[in-house]
């Protein structure tokens, strides 16, 4: 019986649109084809450009799924027809949309995975902004919160990740030519989103994730120790102790911002992350189960800990679970005839003097 092998993920990714993400995903599966790969298109998106729907030329595609939705009609990738056709390649067009409601999943990524657990490897593009992590970053260098998201992990989890670059003086040359828009859309982009200001705060995002991405793909892994012979004194371990991050969640909104904040670190210092939420009744708010569902979804170890001392359990479970960086809110300030009490940040700092404290403040633009 033949081992069955997961697809292989090939991210292409850019840091506006336009830059020629699917334009260089679709040379490389020209390239393929006349290898001959067998690969096909299951989801391409043309937006009206002649040069990127030119190079789709003898490669197959499979139709879109038609739903209905609010009265209106949308066309979306049809994974069921894709994993019948089954493919060795399949190219999947803008990974961070969000899928109508009726789809089998909410995210074509989630999509992508299908296709990746059927073992179809996966040709894609995005833009860095997608990523969730640095969602916060982007709103405030750019002012425009992008709404569709794709996990770091996910990406992280790539086989391989390229990266698609245009200096910022270039795409706006194409925006003015009315390659990427239409000419009166495209003078209105260049005026707000695709300001000189905003591309080059974006390409420099997109160039730091890609030589982290880089870094991690070719850092090897730590080399297990070798076992004592019999007789033999095992060696000392001199290696230092490994981080461990932990994020202590409210249901305050700035909650989604500290997990953004804490995860993007312990990723760049591959350290384990956990989250703690302390819940002072049987059960935790609604925006709290919010805040930990979404850690969850970032891969986050969670906990939830009943207790009247957020700060008491908060230190308890750090030193219990050898945390060295604890990420934490601002409190919210006293009424003034409480002004001499001690905060719970306040208490947390005094008890945890040994664990690095960040205290992330809620910044509006």
């Amino acid at each position: 019986m033949s081992q069955h092998h997961k697809g292989r993920l090939k991210v292409y990714l850019g840091y506006a649109a336009g830059v020629g993400k699917t334009y260089r995903m679709l040379e490389e599966a020209q390239a393929m084809r006349r290898q001959g790969v067998d690969i096909v298109i299951a989801y391409f998106e043309p937006h009206a450009r002649p040069e990127t729907i030119a190079k789709t030329e003898g490669l197959e595609a499979i139709p879109r799924r038609v739903i209905s939705y609010a009265g209106s009609q949308f066309n979306e990738m049809d994974v069921d027809a894709v994993l019948r056709r089954k493919p060795a390649v399949a190219i999947v067009d803008e990974f961070a949309h969000t899928n109508v409601p009726g789809c089998d999943r909410t995210k074509r990524w989630q999509d992508v995975h299908a296709l990746l657990d059927a073992g179809i490897d996966v040709l894609t593009t995005m833009n860095v902004q997608h990523l969730e992590s640095l969602n916060d970053e982007v709103w405030k260098g750019t002012g425009v919160r992008v709404r569709e998201t794709v996990p770091d992990w996910v990406v992280d989890d790539a086989d391989e990740v390229v990266f698609v670059d245009l200096t910022p003086s270039a795409l706006r040359n194409r925006l003015g030519r009315g390659v990427v828009y239409k000419p009166e859309k495209a003078q209105q982009a260049m005026d707000n989103f695709f300001s000189e200001g905003n591309l080059n705060a974006l390409r420099e995002l997109a160039m730091r994730h890609a030589a982290h991405e880089l870094e991690e793909k070719l850092t090897p892994p730590p080399a297990a120790a070798a076992e004592p012979l019999p007789g033999e004194t095992p060696a000392p371990e001199n290696h230092p102790a490994r981080e461990r991050i932990l994020i202590c969640l409210t249901g305050r909104p700035s909650s989604a911002v500290l997990i953004r904040r804490g995860k993007r670190v312990a990723d760049y210092l591959q350290a384990d992350c956990l989250a703690i939420h302390v819940a002072n009744g049987p059960e935790s708010s609604e925006p709290a189960e919010r805040h930990l569902s979404f850690a969850r979804n970032l891969r986050i170890d969670t906990h939830v800990i009943q207790s009247d001392d957020a700060a008491g359990a908060i230190t308890s479970f750090a030193r219990a679970n050898r945390i060295t960086q604890i990420f934490v809110g601002r409190s919210r300030p006293l009424p003034w005839w409480q002004r001499f009490r001690e905060t719970t940040v306040q208490s947390l700092v005094r008890q945890s003097r040994d664990m690095r404290i960040t205290i992330v403040a809620e910044r509006k633009r």
